[in-house]
């Protein structure tokens, strides 16, 4: 669908209201879902540096030192950024995809359905944070 509605995007504020809508239906939906995706944003606003936004297209953004480590939309779609790496050996687990827009990048995506699926997308959300803390320590 995102493919297909892509252009969508480009229209003011429309990606939020969407994802508004949805968190509103997952609310009154699925509050078991809502209640996941309220635990992993109350977690990662507590890391040290994390900047949480609005993410351009819809969602909820962690960013750390203005470099986006991952955002979750609220029908549970979260996305990440790892490297090739540790991209490979994660999809080799069977767990996450190819990002459903950028398959040959680092992005990564998940769907959080459950309270087991949140703690693994927090997992995936500390290996993003760690790869870029540790750049960060580099330079």
């Amino acid at each position: 669908m995102v493919n297909k509605l892509e252009f969508l995007r480009r229209v003011p504020l429309l990606p939020h209201l969407f994802d508004s809508w949805l968190r509103i239906w997952i609310f009154l939906s699925n509050p078991q879902l809502a209640d996941c995706l309220d635990e992993i944003e109350t977690e990662v606003s507590g890391w040290k540096g994390i900047k949480i936004q609005n993410h351009k297209y819809g969602g909820t953004e962690f960013s750390f030192n203005h470099k986006e480590i991952g955002h979750i939309h609220s029908n549970g779609l979260m996305d990440v950024l790892l490297n090739k790496t540790i991209k490979m050996q994660l999809l080799q687990e069977g767990r996450i995809s190819n990002h459903h827009v950028f398959p040959n990048s680092g992005w990564i995506s998940f769907y959080v359905k459950t309270k087991d699926d949140s703690e693994y997308a927090l997992g995936l959300l500390k290996k993003s944070y760690a790869i870029r803390f540790e750049r960060l320590s580099e330079e």
